[in-house]
């Protein structure tokens, strides 16, 4: 089994349960937490410790007209998951949170090739933030670059390395505003990630002009 050395930080664990985080976030937070027993004790631990404050709290009037928006907007389905087939599958690969999102297995995942043998998904999800699947050959690095906010970067398969360490399966990469990187594959295995960006890359070169195509 491999161990997982690359957890969550608080803030995103407070936020997790808190329910304040962008779906994409959520979403590879959840999958995280499905291969991490320390971070999913961790968010267990802090739902335990908000459901302890709720119980203080005594009960508090709502309007009629509140009531009554939020059963309508129930109604008109903006609380409604967004309709897909959902397979029961096992993949050793993505985990159940991930084949809620892509339908099935990473067999039913439609990659579209992005350049040098890369190919990404990008999963439907709010638009705060996006989450995509990255397939990386084994070997090849990843465009330089930096962020204008946050990336998430969760491992299925293989691993990858740049100047924060090496990142297997379940270690989560958790980059901002001050990191500038070059991610390169594993030369043993094709690399699989998960990640979310919740604002565009800071890319150079050809790299940059193929942006706003790619949406990166």
């Amino acid at each position: 089994m491999t161990t997982i050395t690359h957890h969550l930080t608080d803030d995103l664990i407070l936020g997790y349960s808190a329910g304040t985080l962008p779906e994409a976030v959520n979403l590879i937070i959840a999958t995280h937490i499905s291969l991490c027993d320390e971070c999913r004790a961790a968010i267990e631990a802090q739902d335990a410790v908000g459901g302890a404050v709720l119980d203080t709290i005594g009960e508090m009037p709502v309007s009629d007209a509140f009531l009554d928006g939020a059963l309508s907007m129930i109604r008109g389905g903006d609380f409604a998951p967004s309709p897909r087939p959902i397979k029961i599958a096992q993949d050793a690969v993505a985990p159940a949170p991930l084949r809620d999102y892509i339908g099935g297995t990473l067999d039913d995942v439609k990659w579209r090739p992005i350049g040098m043998g890369v190919k990404q998904a990008i999963l439907p999800t709010s638009r705060e933030a996006t989450a995509r699947l990255l397939f990386i050959p084994a070997g090849t690095a990843m465009p330089d670059h930096g962020h204008r906010g946050l990336e998430l970067t969760l491992v299925l398969q293989g691993a990858f390395q740049d100047d924060e360490g090496c990142f297997r399966r379940g270690d989560i990469e958790i980059a901002d505003e001050d990191l500038h990187h070059t991610p390169v594959a594993d030369i043993s295995e094709d690399c699989i990630c998960l990640a979310v960006t919740d604002a565009p890359l800071r890319l150079k070169g050809l790299a940059r002009l193929a942006q706003p195509f790619l949406r990166i």
